[in-house]
């Protein structure tokens, strides 16, 4: 009896198969079983070499690995400023909220916005009509109370002529009240006198002066209004702009040496710069010291004149400051990207002879501008990897480009206009 094979199809139906089906089937799983057997044995080869030994082997044993391009640049000798930098903000040495010392109704404003002015110029005027009035008032009571002491001095030197001459003419107790009569008028004119000074004062005050050197700002009031000494505002604020300051911090313990300089009698530079560090807008140099530490900021706050001839620096406005402690002369600097490793323990790649490069630890001091201090471990014209060091280790060749000549950077560079 023929033996019939069935099996399911894609739509659940049953249909009969014999050995055709099978072959069918075998065809289609054999790719699939060598794709599998190709991605272990590629796994294995990756992960476990040593199962394959001959094909670890087929690098000749005396094969030179290629050189590794990287960019390299010799150790110089330099001056090297030591610069601190820090944060700061521009101070006027004198700023002067010019205000009314008398109460009236402001008459004039003889001053342009923005002009510069000097001390003693004259900027506003007040009503003084009621303080001239206040001083005649003043001086005339003056004249009657002189007039009344003089006329107490004579009585007083008739009493004692008289007495002199006549005795028992005139009373002992009669010349001392007398005397006293004097003395009391005596105070009164002086009395008179400091207040005719605060009345002629008052009326001095009616005209408004500055009373330093600077530029004058925006107008606080107009004419007509009533100013007085109580005003918050004043008339108007007049700041020094030249000469200006520069306050900056710097932390506390970078404080030694620009203290140990400074009192020194040192004159250390100082540097302003705009928000980006970029552009330089004025050179002065270190003019004071705060007195303590700020605790909850661990700095500490320095003061840096400038002439500020050209006023680049206006009050309030934030600078970038760098303050040059010191120069350290000849001494050997590199590039700071050359510096590899932890800050505990910095080395650099030295080019050798072969082009081989060598590990080199390195004692570091200051940087600034890209450049670093080497204090030790490095002399003057050896050569280091700037960049690609990533790949490097010790005793790899690498190889360095040579730089274009000169001539040749000439002619790209010339102007076509030229």
């Amino acid at each position: 009896m023929r033996r019939v094979d069935y099996y399911l199809t894609a739509v659940g139906r049953i249909r009969p198969g014999g050995n055709g089906s099978r072959l069918a089937n075998g065809r289609r799983t054999a790719p699939a079983l060598a794709l599998a057997a190709l991605l272990i044995g590629a796994a294995l080869w990756r992960f476990f070499p040593g199962l394959f030994p001959q094909a670890t082997q087929t690098a000749q044993p005396g094969a030179r690995r290629p050189a590794t391009p990287v960019a390299a640049e010799e150790a110089r000798v330099e001056d090297f400023p030591v610069v601190l930098t820090g944060i700061g903000t521009v101070v006027p040495l004198a700023t002067s909220i010019v205000k009314s010392q008398i109460s009236g109704q402001l008459l004039e404003v003889n001053f342009v916005e923005g002009q510069m002015v000097k001390a003693g110029d004259l900027l506003a005027q007040v009503d003084a009509r009621p303080y001239r009035h206040a001083l005649a008032q003043n001086e005339a009571q003056l004249q009657r109370d002189l007039a009344i002491l003089r006329n107490a001095e004579r009585d007083l030197q008739r009493y004692r002529s008289v007495s002199s001459k006549v005795k028992y003419a005139v009373s002992t107790q009669q010349i001392d009240t007398q005397e006293s009569l004097v003395s009391q008028y005596k105070g009164i004119v002086a009395i008179d006198e400091a207040t005719v000074d605060a009345a002629r004062l008052n009326v001095a005050y009616c005209r408004i002066m500055s009373l330093i050197d600077g530029r004058a700002g925006l107008r606080q009031v107009d004419p007509g209004n009533f100013v007085g000494p109580n005003d918050q505002n004043g008339v108007v604020v007049v700041t020094q702009l030249n000469p200006i300051t520069v306050v900056f911090t710097i932390p506390e313990n970078r404080l030694q040496p620009v203290l140990q300089r400074f009192r020194a009698g040192a004159k250390l530079g100082v540097a302003a710069f705009d928000h980006g560090h970029v552009v330089a807008l004025a050179k002065g140099e270190l003019f004071a010291l705060d007195n303590q530490i700020d605790s909850s900021t661990g700095t500490v706050k320095l003061r840096a004149r400038f002439a500020n001839d050209d006023e680049k620096l206006y009050p309030n406005q934030f600078v970038n400051v760098d303050l040059v402690v010191e120069t350290l002369r000849d001494a050997v600097t590199i590039p700071r990207a050359a510096v590899q490793g932890e800050a505990q323990n910095p080395f650099v790649f030295v080019i050798g002879p072969g082009d081989k490069v060598g590990v080199r630890r390195v004692t570091l001091g200051p940087s600034g501008d890209g450049r670093i201090v080497v204090e030790e471990g490095l002399k003057a014209k050896e050569r280091v990897v700037t960049e690609g060091a990533d790949n490097l280790r010790d005793g790899a060749v690498v190889s360095v480009p040579e730089p274009a000549p000169a001539g040749h950077e000439k002619r790209t560079t010339k102007s076509p206009a030229s």
